[in-house]
Protein backbone atom coordinates (compact mmCIF):
# COMPACT_ATOMS: atom_id res chain seq x y z
CA UNK A 1 0.00 0.00 0.00
CA UNK A 2 1.34 3.58 -0.27
CA UNK A 3 1.81 5.70 2.43
CA UNK A 4 0.39 8.91 1.17
CA UNK A 5 -2.39 9.17 -1.87
CA UNK A 6 -1.27 12.18 -4.31
CA UNK A 7 -3.81 15.22 -4.19
CA UNK A 8 -4.83 16.60 -7.58
CA UNK A 9 -2.04 19.25 -7.71
CA UNK A 10 0.70 16.89 -6.57
CA UNK A 11 -0.41 14.40 -9.35
CA UNK A 12 -0.45 16.90 -11.77
CA UNK A 13 2.85 19.03 -11.37
CA UNK A 14 4.68 14.75 -11.44
CA UNK A 15 3.17 13.62 -14.65
CA UNK A 16 2.50 17.72 -16.20
CA UNK A 17 -0.40 18.86 -16.73
CA UNK A 18 -1.21 17.67 -20.30
CA UNK A 19 -0.89 13.95 -18.99
CA UNK A 20 -3.05 14.91 -15.71
CA UNK A 21 -5.71 15.54 -17.93
CA UNK A 22 -5.67 11.96 -20.12
CA UNK A 23 -5.21 10.59 -16.62
CA UNK A 24 -8.22 12.12 -15.28
CA UNK A 25 -10.43 11.68 -18.31
CA UNK A 26 -9.16 7.68 -18.53
CA UNK A 27 -10.76 7.41 -14.95
CA UNK A 28 -13.65 8.99 -16.01
CA UNK A 29 -14.14 7.11 -18.54
CA UNK A 30 -13.26 3.69 -16.60
CA UNK A 31 -15.72 5.48 -13.77
CA UNK A 32 -18.31 5.87 -15.95
CA UNK A 33 -18.47 2.39 -17.83
CA UNK A 34 -17.76 0.18 -14.16
CA UNK A 35 -18.32 0.03 -11.18
CA UNK A 36 -15.18 -1.05 -9.41
CA UNK A 37 -12.90 -0.65 -6.06
CA UNK A 38 -9.80 2.09 -6.37
CA UNK A 39 -6.92 1.00 -5.12
CA UNK A 40 -3.55 3.24 -4.39
CA UNK A 41 -0.63 1.44 -4.67
CA UNK A 42 3.48 1.89 -5.05
CA UNK A 43 4.51 1.34 -8.48
CA UNK A 44 7.02 -1.34 -8.29
CA UNK A 45 10.36 -0.99 -10.14
CA UNK A 46 9.32 1.12 -13.19
CA UNK A 47 6.54 3.76 -11.89
CA UNK A 48 5.89 5.73 -8.91
CA UNK A 49 2.27 5.19 -8.24
CA UNK A 50 -0.23 2.60 -9.36
CA UNK A 51 -3.96 3.57 -9.39
CA UNK A 52 -5.51 -0.35 -9.46
CA UNK A 53 -9.94 -0.96 -10.60
CA UNK A 54 -10.49 -4.16 -8.69
CA UNK A 55 -13.52 -6.13 -8.00
CA UNK A 56 -13.90 -9.76 -6.49
CA UNK A 57 -10.41 -10.01 -6.36
CA UNK A 58 -9.90 -9.39 -9.81
CA UNK A 59 -8.30 -7.02 -11.36
CA UNK A 60 -9.92 -4.97 -14.16
CA UNK A 61 -7.07 -2.45 -14.99
CA UNK A 62 -4.25 -0.37 -13.43
CA UNK A 63 -2.72 3.40 -14.21
CA UNK A 64 0.93 4.32 -13.76
CA UNK A 65 2.09 7.39 -13.26
CA UNK A 66 6.12 8.21 -13.21
CA UNK A 67 7.98 11.52 -13.88
CA UNK A 68 6.07 12.94 -16.68
CA UNK A 69 4.49 9.48 -18.06
CA UNK A 70 1.55 7.97 -17.71
CA UNK A 71 0.43 3.97 -18.17
CA UNK A 72 -2.33 2.02 -18.68
CA UNK A 73 -1.68 -1.79 -18.20
CA UNK A 74 -4.80 -4.58 -19.19
CA UNK A 75 -3.71 -8.06 -19.04
CA UNK A 76 -5.50 -10.75 -21.05
CA UNK A 77 -5.86 -14.04 -19.64
CA UNK A 78 -5.62 -17.18 -21.97
CA UNK A 79 -9.30 -17.05 -23.33
CA UNK A 80 -9.48 -13.43 -23.39
CA UNK A 81 -6.70 -13.46 -25.70
CA UNK A 82 -8.62 -15.79 -27.75
CA UNK A 83 -11.41 -13.06 -27.74
CA UNK A 84 -8.91 -10.47 -28.53
CA UNK A 85 -6.98 -12.19 -31.37
CA UNK A 86 -11.10 -13.02 -33.11
CA UNK A 87 -11.85 -9.13 -33.13
CA UNK A 88 -7.84 -7.82 -33.52
CA UNK A 89 -8.96 -6.30 -36.88
CA UNK A 90 -11.36 -3.68 -34.80
CA UNK A 91 -8.28 -2.27 -33.36
CA UNK A 92 -5.92 0.24 -34.23
CA UNK A 93 -2.59 -0.65 -36.01
CA UNK A 94 -1.13 0.34 -32.23
CA UNK A 95 -2.99 -1.53 -30.40
CA UNK A 96 -2.57 -4.59 -32.54
CA UNK A 97 1.60 -3.85 -32.35
CA UNK A 98 1.47 -3.78 -28.74
CA UNK A 99 -0.35 -7.24 -28.60
CA UNK A 100 2.16 -8.69 -30.19
CA UNK A 101 4.98 -7.13 -28.46
CA UNK A 102 3.59 -7.55 -24.68
CA UNK A 103 4.87 -10.33 -22.49
CA UNK A 104 3.31 -12.86 -21.74
CA UNK A 105 3.49 -14.49 -18.01
CA UNK A 106 1.89 -17.62 -16.32
CA UNK A 107 -1.43 -15.36 -15.56
CA UNK A 108 -1.85 -13.21 -19.37
CA UNK A 109 -0.41 -11.17 -21.62
CA UNK A 110 0.52 -7.68 -20.41
CA UNK A 111 -0.27 -5.22 -22.19
CA UNK A 112 1.59 -1.37 -20.85
CA UNK A 113 0.31 1.66 -22.98
CA UNK A 114 1.97 4.96 -22.51
CA UNK A 115 -1.21 7.53 -23.60
CA UNK A 116 -0.25 10.75 -24.52
CA UNK A 117 -3.99 11.81 -25.80
CA UNK A 118 -7.71 10.29 -25.74
CA UNK A 119 -6.92 8.53 -29.11
CA UNK A 120 -6.92 4.67 -27.94
CA UNK A 121 -9.61 5.19 -25.03
CA UNK A 122 -12.31 3.56 -27.82
CA UNK A 123 -10.13 0.62 -27.83
CA UNK A 124 -9.38 0.75 -24.45
CA UNK A 125 -13.05 0.38 -23.05
CA UNK A 126 -12.97 -2.39 -25.95
CA UNK A 127 -10.24 -4.67 -24.00
CA UNK A 128 -11.45 -3.99 -20.84
CA UNK A 129 -15.00 -5.04 -22.60
CA UNK A 130 -13.17 -8.70 -23.06
CA UNK A 131 -12.14 -9.17 -19.46
CA UNK A 132 -15.45 -7.68 -18.26
CA UNK A 133 -18.77 -6.37 -18.96
CA UNK A 134 -19.59 -3.12 -18.06
CA UNK A 135 -21.64 -2.48 -14.90
CA UNK A 136 -22.74 0.74 -15.47
CA UNK A 137 -25.37 2.25 -17.78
Amino acid sequence: MLDTIPGKEELAAFVGDSLYDVWNRLCALVDETYDMDCLWGKGGKAWTYEYKYRRGGKTLCALYARENCVGFLVILGKAERLKFEADREHYTKEVQERYDEAQTYHDGKWMMFQPVDTSLFPDFIRLLGIKRRPNRK
